[in-house]
């Protein structure tokens, strides 16, 4: 399965699911990262972290940690 780790700069993915438990999987909805929404990777800093997406119509920076619990594709 693919994470939104893996996603490239400029692509463009949808959510299929979340893992992860309890208060993290909820801080990480409460961003806005629920199932179905597409999410648009912007850029990556030069070690992968963190991740700067654009959701929901705003921008969201993510650490790679909680970038691996996003399922996308």
């Amino acid at each position: 399965m693919k994470t939104l780790k893996d996603v490239k700069i400029g692509q463009i993915v949808k959510v299929v699911k979340l893992d992860g438990e309890g208060a993290i999987k909820r801080r990480i909805m409460d961003m806005g990262i629920t199932k179905g929404v597409e999410i648009y990777v912007r850029k990556v800093a030069p070690f992968g972290d963190p991740i700067e997406v654009n959701l929901r119509g705003y921008e969201l920076s993510l650490r790679k940690a909680d970038a691996e619990m996003v399922i996308v594709e």
